[in-house]
């Protein structure tokens, strides 16, 4: 599956970037970053409400692992593809490469938005939690006003923590594996210990239960795999930061498959847990507190535990806020540097000690916070504006292995590949992302209403609009990422591929 890698920076050159970035991660610190930004403690928390009304346990726990299984087909088809380019554009520059320019735009903005309406929703889900965790301790309301200051306060934490450079963010994405894994550990084995009453196994992978509104069970079931497939996203961060990884043909390929593996593994324990710690499956749906899994802590442990796991909950959020601050903030470096952006020249600049990208650091939390103002007064127009996390990154995955499999032959595979399980694998890839695509646009709840509707579709439909229209009026114009190796290797890609 591997062989020799060539020189990281013989490498970058080659594909047509200088090497800028202060190459300071290693492979552990690699897969550490993308381990962070799936987050079985934030995304299965996060969602484990919507998972319980959408088919219940069966679905949940029987769901997660076949998503998981599919999201590894889609991780180790981009990771083929993130071995031959190990650029912190990532998904838009491998698009450009293997289908031209366009392809690459669309691509970059989908990737772009996406990764910045997960800073929306992660970090406001972060809010959320520290939100019903004030309210346990002190009895302080979550009231929009205050649950937007707790966002806000949240992102100038990470921009700081982020401002400092890549080893810092290295450091901490290490920590935050073992606190993951320690975290999930705690919960799992207090859940097990200490309640006198747990939930049956028949109830807990066979219990199916349907708070949708629709009467149909598969369709219910097949709303429920979205609590996995939300979860397993923001991977792409092991090739964001390829260009600050050591031997990164091979440590951002294997950090993005190993991520999710074992976030698979871990998240199946972790959902298993909670459910057969459930006391009161209706008030655990309608949990005063607004977050389910701090009222199954507080039925099965007592609020001095329940207080307390909340908090290990709400750092690995952070962690994995803080690492996709990481990933968002390299892609709209590297989206300027191929001059995609407005005031490129501004979002590109490096700190001259850190090597940080300072500018693209606080543009990746501005945003964010503009893209969470609708919360004050709307939650179902914030909730259709983070819609552009899912909807945006999911397809992005696809494109660059849809590509390589329209490339053939004339792909020039990295040192890490999947050998003769590359198509195959790489078409299972493209037709989940396309199915799961279609499954984000459908409506969730019936009857469909201004509150309840699905605005997935819309967010998909602005990302492609949003496209169109800048590569229409500069796009064309400014945008262009380098070009590849020699003439004879130009022509060969032009004529064959493009």
């Amino acid at each position: 599956m591997t062989r020799r890698a060539l020189n990281d920076d013989d490498t970058l050159r080659r594909l047509g970037y200088r090497p800028e970035l202060a190459r300071r991660m290693g492979p552990f610190g690699n897969f550490a970053l993308s381990f962070s930004i799936i987050s079985v403690l934030s995304g299965c928390m996060t969602l484990f409400g919507f998972g319980l009304t959408t088919g219940g346990p069966a679905v949940m726990l029987w769901g997660w692992a076949f998503v998981g299984l599919m999201v590894l087909a889609v991780g180790a088809a981009l990771a083929e593809v993130t071995s031959a380019y190990p650029v912190s554009g990532a998904l838009y520059f491998m698009a450009s490469k293997l289908g031209g320019p366009r392809w690459g735009y669309v691509t970059g903005w989908f990737n772009l938005l996406g990764l910045l309406g997960g800073m929306a929703g992660g970090c406001y889900g972060t809010a959320l939690f520290t939100g019903a965790w004030l309210n346990l301790q002190w009895g302080i309301a979550p009231t929009p006003e205050r649950t937007l200051g707790i966002f806000a306060a949240i992102l100038l934490l990470l921009a700081t923590l982020n401002l400092f450079g890549v080893r810092l963010v290295s450091i901490l994405n290490s920590i935050s594996v073992w606190w993951h894994l320690a975290g999930v550990a705690a919960i799992v084995g207090a859940l097990v210990l200490v309640p006198s009453h747990h939930q049956s196994a028949a109830f807990v992978f066979g219990e199916f239960s349907n708070g949708t509104g629709w009467s149909n069970p598969l369709y219910v079931g097949l709303l429920g795999l979205l609590l996995a497939q939300y979860t397993f996203s923001g991977y792409d961060a092991s090739a964001h930061l390829s260009e600050e990884t050591k031997h990164a043909q091979i440590s951002a390929a294997r950090g993005i498959v190993r991520s999710i593996f074992w976030s698979w593994v871990v998240g199946f324990v972790l959902l298993a847990g909670m459910l057969f710690a459930i006391q009161d499956y209706a008030g655990t749906v309608g949990s005063a507190t607004g977050v389910p899994p701090a009222q199954i802590f507080l039925d099965a442990l007592g609020p001095t535990a329940a207080k307390a796991l909340l908090l290990v909950v709400i750092v690995a959020q952070l962690f994995c806020a803080n690492a996709g601050l990481a990933s968002a903030s390299r892609m709209v470096f590297a989206f300027s540097r191929d001059n995609a952006l407005p005031l490129s020249n501004m979002w590109k600049r490096l700190s001259a000690r850190t090597k940080t990208p300072v500018a693209a650091v606080w543009l990746s939390v501005a945003v964010p916070f503009v893209l969470a103002l609708p919360s004050l007064h709307s939650a179902t127009a914030y909730t259709a504006i983070v819609s552009i996390n899912v909807i945006g990154i999911t397809p992005a995955y696809a494109i660059p292995v849809y590509l390589r499999l329209r490339a053939g032959r004339h792909f020039v595979r990295g040192p890490w590949h999947l050998g003769s399980w590359s198509k195959p694998i790489g078409w299972i890839a493209v037709i989940w992302v396309g199915f799961v695509t279609v499954l984000f646009c459908l409506p969730a709840v019936s009857p469909v209403t201004v509150d309840t509707f699905n605005y997935a579709p819309v967010a998909l439909l602005s990302v492609l609009a949003l496209a169109a229209v800048l590569w229409s009026t500069r796009g064309h114009r400014s945008y262009g990422i380098p070009e590849y190796g020699t003439a004879a290797e130009r022509d060969d890609m032009a004529e064959n591929v493009v």
